[in-house]
């Protein structure tokens, strides 16, 4: 499988050098981040994005920092980028996930520079491994000749190898299986079309792209056998967050008697949350509706938009949640629980 390396430390390790999403897919553009500033405004203009993603550049991003931190006041100075770059973006626990992993090696091993650097090294590896994990659980429901329908982009360069929501399709393609992907092109930020079909057809997919609203057309015609999506955060009844647009696929995907599944690592459940109606959901510009990637405005100047970045689907929707551990079933309550027990 071709892969692209889209978030590696520099020779020096004095800078984060990431692939940038939005120049994607008819440019491989590469920036070379250093300062909290330049670090920050990468997550939030979704140069990196991907919950799994954002997790593994917190881990570096924090790195690169306390290697310009001078000895006295060095906690306290990690501490504040921390919670600086914890701002950047509400919705995907990844983010304060990885940054209390950090913050705790720096307190644990008093602002060792290499301790952090094993740190975030780890966040690394373990997300490659739980991808790993997760594309195979995947997988295994599926048989040759299948059609996946995905929402939004959960794939490599939002996490680290194969991937969680496209994963078990491009482990498929690995091994000679052969799979039908779907794309939605997942509005107004376009992620499906630019990253997620970008993705797959690179690596040999048979991939068609679909507008939105599509979708219940090629539900009804009985090409989609599975709907699978990445998530941001998953509340303890097995509420999921995703990217807006992923609750009205699941459903449709109910009405037409399609499993849907939620694919991701177990670093995505929140335990601190009980249901869906405490997961933040983070309300990004408007002009994202009227007038991005279109030459000229194409709504009416002035006109009211709600933009919000997720939706969460309601579990009884929700046929599995696939972790690197297995796949969960309902009720969540128990089977979420069990995960960490």
């Amino acid at each position: 499988m071709q892969t692209v390396d889209h978030v590696r430390l520099s020779e020096d390790e004095e800078e984060l050098v990431i692939l940038d999403q939005t120049q994607l897919p008819n440019r491989q553009v590469y920036l070379r981040l250093r300062t909290r500033e330049e670090l920050y405004r990468a997550i939030k203009e979704l140069q990196i994005r991907g919950a799994p993603a954002i997790g593994i550049f917190a881990g570096f991003a924090m790195y690169v920092l306390a290697r310009q931190y001078p000895r006295e006041g060095f906690l306290a100075r990690f501490r504040e980028d921390a919670d600086y770059l914890n701002s950047s973006r509400p919705t995907a626990v990844n983010l304060s996930w990885a940054l209390r992993r950090m913050t705790h090696a720096a307190e644990e091993s008093g602002g060792d520079l290499a301790a952090l650097r094993s740190e975030c090294q780890a966040i690394l590896e373990e997300d490659i491994a739980m991808c790993t994990a997760i594309s195979e659980h995947g997988l295994s429901l599926l048989k040759e000749g299948d059609g996946v329908l995905t929402h939004c982009n959960a794939g490599p360069i939002a996490t680290s190898r194969y991937g969680t929501a496209i994963g078990p399709i491009l482990l498929a393609q690995e091994k000679g299986i052969r799979l039908r992907a779907y794309c939605d092109e997942t509005r107004p930020l376009l992620q499906g079309a630019r990253l997620t079909s970008w993705e797959l057809s690179r690596a040999g997919v048979d991939t068609t792209l679909l507008c939105d609203n599509m979708a219940a057309t090629v539900m009804s015609q009985g090409k989609i056998q599975f709907c699978f999506v990445g998530c941001d955060r998953v509340a303890m009844n097995g509420d999921a967050a995703n990217k807006i647009g992923t609750y009205g696929v699941a459903i449709l995907a109910k009405h037409f008697n399609i499993p849907f599944y939620v694919l991701g690592p177990t670093s995505i459940i929140d335990r601190s949350c009980p249901t869906g109606k405490g997961i933040p959901v983070e309300l990004r510009d408007e002009e994202e509706i009227r007038s991005k990637w279109y030459r000229e405005p194409m709504a009416p100047k002035g006109v009211k938009c709600f933009n919000p970045a997720f939706d969460v689907t309601d579990h009884s929707l929700i046929a599995g949640i696939i972790t690197e551990k297995g796949i969960c079933r309902p009720p969540y309550t128990e089977s979420l629980k069990a995960l960490f027990e």
